[in-house]
């Protein structure tokens, strides 16, 4: 069809359906109505979005109305681009003549490294400049980074509050920040490095809080400065996805790394990924090198992450999972929060967590954007309680395997594990730890570990536990997981009945019972105790069943009362005569009227508690530990001096208590910090690269002054000009170039900054003086001037030569 054919059919009329058609999809809720610009509405579509999600629809338009949000939604929403499309819409471009605008703060340096890549792929058509400020990274390229004015700093809170408070740092032109996954910012500890960053932001900006859990009470989140927020949370009732399958194990703790064999070779297929969860490093390196030593390295191939690892080998470990050059990745909890990792289809729940929200956030890392994904968790005994805590926070039941069900649907459902697995994955284990000296030590490490593990991990609550010990038989007894039916007969998965009687197994005597006779004085007291408590021991039997041997004995108190301890009839009588009142039999409780009853907590009680800030002041303010002696006076014993090595003194000297403020600087916001953040590094920073003052940003002016000589700011003056004229001549004769040639210009120019020139020089200046130095060393003062005085008496003779031939040609002439 040609343009004319093309201009006749688009008359008047089709121009006006045209129009009603797109009113009809602005009101479909896709992102063109949103009002974007169009370079964030053709990066929206490039990157492959078409319709927002539920959080990018509520939260986009309050955002553009520059109202303060906290947002909640589940993992995998798609809450990060939720609050970057605003944010590119509000920046517009670059503007190099202001400081940084927009603020995102991270819990993790994974976290912040993600964002950063989204940003720089979502804001490709913008010229907005986004930089990172990591902690573990170099921090002079942190400071070039912020020399170059950039519009968005995407940063964790100690790195970048060192920096502003070794920069002198103003951040008047920020008017958008981010706190992404506030309630772990918030638990980390960072409370110092959060209250002196805000105070150091403007009273006139917009601040965002998002989180997939995050509690209904904003008393918690008054610290962060927000004026009349507006509270968005979605998908409450439904915080898990609906393509998550969760699958329970209930095990011993020892059986846990056998199962984890099991699972990986022939449960989960070979195609998948996996991420593992553990609690201490320490077993992250031990699964890691028993992974290794197995036979199939391509289905037990591993990497690790935890915090204590060096932060570039952290990079190079997600690096090869996401290129899929590992299969398993073993982590702890720092990658439990907003980690995107596309490829991955499944979660291990090594160790169980220990609150409900961070058993969200783990099991959130898959079932993203749709995709389908499975979460696998092992229990022992131990760990029951936590179970119902999550089973009361996600408001579902989770069901028992039964011994002969045939069901197929395995989502949220527990079961036990066949004991042939385990043994024929721990004997592997045994044989791969014998021939490897490192397992036998890293074995030990990890056991040990997991001690004080259990000791700092939070407890579970008293509801949990109570409905723990009601089920812990019906727990015990239930089936086998039906994952297994497909690869083990029903005989093989049929439990082992000496081992059921040996879980069931209670010894009716005590240890002072072992050898009846009549002369052992302890067995008669035991004896004696028994008949005593007969009818409470019986109650404490048989709590579901009604006592038939002994009902109630208030009718015929005279009535002897028989019991059967060992294959012996006791006959007890009351030695009282006095007839004891009658117990009287509770009344029953009056029905509730629904319509009236106020209850004493709100229906949503256990959710909000799960969703609450578990903070480490918390967790120390609740356990607390008085020491005292059984008389109530306090435990005063004698002072144990601690002492260090001093190295100057070279010896060991005594350590006294140091006041809570030592060690300690006040920073202009009043807060009172370490004293490691004020430090010389960036003065021996700025005389090392020359930077100059015109191409520092405005709230640094002032201060560079002191380091600059008076000399300096003479030429200063006009040096940076001819460097920056130089370049754009270069650069403009380069472009053009290319241009002639159709290509582009490259994205990485070989021209150098001006400061990378004075740097240069400098450096080539020393070397000449080097070099002279070395020559006068070899060739002694000496010869030098001997040397200097022979080259000025040839000058002088060519000089002389050249004289008298022109005098000569001056007198032939004559």
């Amino acid at each position: 069809m040609d343009d004319a054919e093309l201009d006749q059919d688009f008359t008047f009329d089709d121009g006006k359906k045209a129009a009603k058609s797109m009113k009809k999809k602005n009101k479909s809720g896709g992102f063109q109505s949103f009002g974007l610009s169009a370079p964030v509405f053709k990066a929206i579509m490039k990157r492959g979005y078409k319709v927002p999600t539920p959080i990018q629809r509520k939260t986009i338009p309050v955002i553009l109305k520059n109202k303060d949000v906290v947002a909640m939604a589940r993992t995998g929403s798609g809450k990060t681009a939720a609050f970057l499309i605003p944010m590119f819409e509000k920046l517009k471009g670059h503007d190099p003549n202001s400081g940084p605008r927009a603020l995102i703060l991270s819990p993790t340096r994974e976290l912040a490294l993600q964002t950063l890549k989204f940003t720089q792929q979502l804001g490709k058509l913008t010229d907005l400049i986004s930089t990172a400020i990591l902690g573990g990274e170099r921090i002079e390229e942190q400071f070039s980074n912020l020399h170059a004015h950039p519009d968005i700093i995407i940063a964790t809170p100690g790195r970048f509050m060192h920096l502003c408070i070794e920069m002198d740092l103003k951040l008047n032109d920020v008017k958008y920040v981010v706190f992404d996954e506030a309630d772990r910012l918030f638990e980390m500890g960072f409370q110092e490095q959060l209250n002196d960053i805000i105070k150091r932001l403007p009273s006139q900006r917009q601040t965002l809080l998002f989180s997939a859990t995050l509690s209904k009470i904003l008393a918690e989140f008054a610290k962060a400065g927000l004026y009349e927020p507006e509270l968005i949370r979605l998908d409450i009732e439904m915080k898990l996805n609906e393509n998550l399958k969760l699958i329970f194990f209930h095990l011993r703790h020892d059986d846990k790394t056998a199962l984890l064999l099991h699972l990986l070779r022939s449960v989960i297929p070979s195609d998948q990924q996996i991420v593992l969860f553990v609690g201490t490093r320490h077993h992250c390196e031990y699964l890691k090198e028993l992974l290794e030593q197995q036979q199939q390295q391509d289905l037990f191939s591993a990497v690790t992450i935890y915090s204590t690892l060096d932060h570039s080998t952290r990079k190079i470990n997600l690096a090869r999972y996401q290129s899929g050059k590992a299969r398993v990745l073993i982590v702890t909890d720092i990658a439990a929060r907003g980690i995107d990792i596309p490829s991955l289809d499944n979660v291990i729940n090594y160790h169980f967590p220990a609150t409900p929200k961070l058993f969200l956030h783990r099991v959130g890392r898959v079932a993203r954007a749709g995709r389908l994904g499975t979460a696998y968790s092992l229990l022992s005994t131990d760990e029951l309680s936590y179970l119902f805590d999550v089973q009361e926070f996600i408001g579902k039941t989770i069901d028992y395997a039964k011994l002969d069900d045939g069901t197929t649907d395995y989502h949220l459902l527990f079961g036990n594990v066949p004991q042939t697995i385990i043994d024929e994955e721990s004997e592997t284990i045994r044989k791969i730890t014998e021939t490897n000296v490192d397992l036998v030590n890293l074995f030990a490490v990890q056991q040990n570990a997991y001690q004080h593990y259990i000791r700092s991990r939070p407890a579970s609550t008293y509801a949990s536990v109570k409905q723990m010990k009601q089920y812990h038989n019906q727990i015990t007894n239930m089936g086998i997981h039906p994952i297994f039916r497909d690869s083990y007969t029903a005989d093989e998965l049929a439990p082992n009945a000496l081992i059921q009687q040996l879980k069931s197994f209670r010894a009716k005597s005590t240890i002072f019972e072992v050898n009846p006779s009549s002369s052992n004085e302890a067995c008669a007291i035991m004896r004696r105790k028994r008949a005593h408590d007969g009818k409470s021991i019986l109650k404490h039997e048989r709590k579901d069943q009604p006592l038939p041997a002994i009902q109630d004995d208030s009718d015929d108190e005279d009535r002897p009362k028989t019991l059967e301890v060992d294959n012996m009839t006791i006959t007890v009588r009351d030695n009282d005569d006095t007839e004891l009142p009658a117990k009287k039999k509770k009344k029953n409780r009056r029905e509730v009227d629904k319509d009236f009853f106020i209850p004493y907590q709100p229906p949503d009680y256990k959710r909000e508690r799960g969703l609450e800030i578990q903070s480490f002041e918390r967790q120390t303010n609740d356990a607390v530990m008085d020491l005292a002696n059984d008389d109530g006076t306090s435990m005063k014993g004698p002072m144990i001096q601690k002492t260090k090595w001093d190295r100057k003194k070279k010896k060991f000297v005594t350590v006294g208590q140091t006041d809570a403020r030592t060690k300690k600087i006040k920073t202009e916001s009043g807060q009172w910090i370490q004293a490691s953040y004020k430090t010389d590094v960036y003065k021996k920073w700025l005389n090392k690269s020359k930077v100059l003052d015109k191409e520092l940003p405005d709230s640094r002016r002032n201060r560079s002054e002191d380091h600059v000589n008076d000399d300096e700011k003479s030429s200063a003056q006009h040096k940076p000009r001819q460097f920056q004229q130089r370049v754009n001549q270069l650069m403009s004769r380069q472009k053009a170039q290319l241009k002639a040639k159709g290509q582009r210009m490259p994205s990485h120019s070989e021209l150098k900054k001006p400061e990378q020139i004075v740097k240069k020089r400098a450096e080539k200046r020393q070397r000449l003086s080097l070099q002279r130095a070395r020559q006068m060393r070899k060739g002694g003062r000496t010869n030098y001037r001997n040397k200097r005085h022979s080259n000025k008496a040839k000058h002088t003779r060519r000089v002389t030569s050249s004289n008298t031939n022109q005098s000569s040609k001056r007198t032939k002439k004559r």
